[in-house]
């Protein structure tokens, strides 16, 4: 059972996965660690635009930044992922129960389908 610290931790999660940039600043970060200049590159946005979607992307523990001199590249941290994949995995059989249902219904369907006489447009 997932304690309340763990529920906040997703919540935040999927707030921050539910946004298309910070989503495609995720993926930029999957290739290697990029400063925020390079992150911002890709958009039309202002840099504090960008920085406030890596301040979410932090606070979900997505992101870390580390310090070398003045220098402060931002790195992907896969374990906020890691788990949101453990916790959609729990509904994985539920999901492909219906999915199964879902398949032999549209069979029944199509079955139903082909073999009522066609009416002629003619």
């Amino acid at each position: 059972m997932p304690t309340a610290t763990d529920e906040q931790r997703l919540d935040l999660t999927f707030a921050a996965l539910a946004n298309s940039t910070r989503r495609a600043i995720l993926t930029r970060l999957a290739q290697g660690p990029a400063s925020v200049n390079d992150l911002a590159a890709p958009f039309d946005m202002q840099l504090p635009a960008i920085s406030k979607h890596i301040k979410v992307l932090e606070r979900a523990g997505l992101v870390e930044r580390t310090r070398n001199a003045q220098y402060r590249p931002c790195a992907l941290n896969p374990a906020p992922l890691a788990e949101v994949s453990s916790w959609t995995e729990q509904y994985r059989p539920i999901w492909e129960a219906r999915f199964d249902r879902m398949d032999t219904y549209v069979h029944q369907l199509q079955t139903v389908t082909s073999r009522r006489p066609r009416k002629d447009t003619t």
